[in-house]
């Protein structure tokens, strides 16, 4: 399904973050996007939704009747590609591994980066480092300084105007109160 989805959303100015087709009464195929430096809006998402829905129309790469579902990743984004994992070091994510590693699959803790094909997070016990290949989910944890940044880097991109917040009109009245 990603390399059907891929170079549509690529063409677009956007980079493919997930897609998963989730079972139900009716599927749904859930696609997840975001711009290279962050910050996707909801007008982006809707015009990624009719690019897409043009292809998989000619592609039919679904038997079934599904739902087409396409967002931004969220602050407590998932992590999908081993550059995501170098993108937020120094945030806290959950990791889950395939299989046993040292006795546990849940690994909690700071991003530290990448290392070659393998992800470093720093836990209780110290650094460690898990092969991508492994990882069977992984997220950010919403934390307030995970908060911060994603707001200073939407600031920064113009896409967020603190001023539109600093005016309260009260009913009746055109003053301002700042």
């Amino acid at each position: 399904m990603a390399e059907i989805l891929t170079p549509v959303i690529e063409d677009m100015g956007f980079e493919l973050v997930r897609v998963r087709l989730m079972s139900g009464k009716v599927a749904t195929l859930q696609i997840m996007a975001d711009r290279p430096d962050g910050g996707i809006e909801v007008d982006d998402c809707a015009q990624i939704s009719n690019a897409v829905s043009a292809v998989l129309d000619v592609e039919d790469p679904i038997l079934d009747q599904y739902t087409l579902e396409v967002s931004s990743p969220g602050i407590d984004r998932p992590l999908t590609r081993l550059k995501d994992f170098d993108a937020f070091e120094g945030y806290e994510a959950k990791i889950e591994t395939a299989e046993l590693i040292d006795g546990r699959r849940r690994f909690k803790g700071e991003l530290a980066g990448v290392d070659g094909d393998e992800v470093l997070i720093n836990i209780e016990e110290g650094t460690i480092g898990l092969k991508f290949e492994w990882l069977s989910d992984a997220k950010l944890v919403l934390t307030d300084d995970l908060i911060k940044e994603m707001l200073r880097q939407r600031k920064a991109a113009g896409a967020l105007n603190e001023d539109a917040f600093d005016t309260i009109e009260t009913e009746g009245s055109d003053e301002e109160n700042t």
